[in-house]
């Protein structure tokens, strides 16, 4: 899969997706590097630690968030950022949105990716947008409510959905990456579970992002804030890289780029 100007190798190596929140109310680390200089300074750590590629988010997607982001503000919180990243640093960039106004100012701006959480449900547009720039598009399982009869079978089904919406839209199989959205629409249990049993989504025949980054899960599971979750989530990025998952979506990138090296090392011995 090509992302940007580079090549991104499925089923041969785990990548990082460096995550970058230009945001002042984001779960983990809020107002952190909502100036362009901070971002910047970030965007170069990640760069330095091994990041593959820099997930750029104006908008908190919290769950239990209130209040959705008029596009323009949302567009006037990152496109500094994308213009001064694109300026600086060759790494390929993604775009965290749902809605299809921000994707397509975004990747006029140079964005080389989509990740929407809501997998083109909240805005179809937003399928559109990818199909017209035929950029790489990142699709993600929520739900409103984590209600089901069949859990993880409705989960495949959900995602499902999504890449047929894209895929009207002219989206093609090789532009698609699913995410499992680990801690969207699911409980705590739920997303025990589905972490245990992700080699399920392999089924559906893409390349698979996993987001656990300090995420509630780890949170409940140890008790302890998001600034203290670094070892819970390197947990889940071990997992991920053992059921296949070819990209991690991550706030501390030298901890996870490490602990990718040492499980493929184990899993490449005779």
């Amino acid at each position: 899969m090509k992302i940007g100007n580079r090549e991104f190798e499925m089923g041969a190596h785990t990548y990082v997706m460096g995550i970058l929140n230009v945001t002042p109310d984001s779960f983990s680390d809020g107002g952190k590097w909502n100036n362009l200089d901070a971002a910047l300074k970030h965007t170069e750590e990640m760069v330095r630690d091994g990041a593959d590629i820099i997930d750029i988010g104006g908008e908190s997607t919290r769950p239990g968030y209130g209040s959705i982001l008029p596009d323009e503000e949302e567009i006037a919180r990152v496109m500094p950022v994308i213009e001064a990243v694109r300026e600086r640093f060759d790494v390929p960039l993604s775009i965290d949105t749902y809605k299809s106004g921000v994707a397509e100012a975004a990747v006029k701006a140079g964005v080389h990716l989509v990740n929407d959480i809501w997998g083109c449900k909240y805005d179809e547009k937003i399928a559109d947008v990818i199909a017209k720039y035929q950029v790489p598009c990142c699709l993600m399982h929520n739900r409103k409510e984590p209600s089901y009869n069949n859990y993880l079978e409705e989960v495949k089904e959900d995602l499902k959905e999504s890449v047929a919406i894209a895929k009207r839209a002219g989206v093609t199989d090789g532009q698609i990456i699913l995410d499992p959205g680990i801690g969207f629409g699911k409980t705590y249990e739920h997303n025990l579970i589905l972490m245990n049993h992700l080699e399920i989504l392999n089924e559906l025949g893409y390349p698979v992002l996993l987001g656990t980054s300090r995420k509630s899960m780890i949170g409940l599971t140890l008790d302890l804030p998001a600034t203290d979750r670094v070892e819970g989530t390197l947990a889940t990025t071990v997992m991920g890289v053992m059921k296949g998952c070819a990209f991690v979506r991550v706030h501390d990138v030298k901890e996870n780029v490490r602990v990718i090296r040492m499980t493929e090392a184990i899993l490449r011995a005779e």
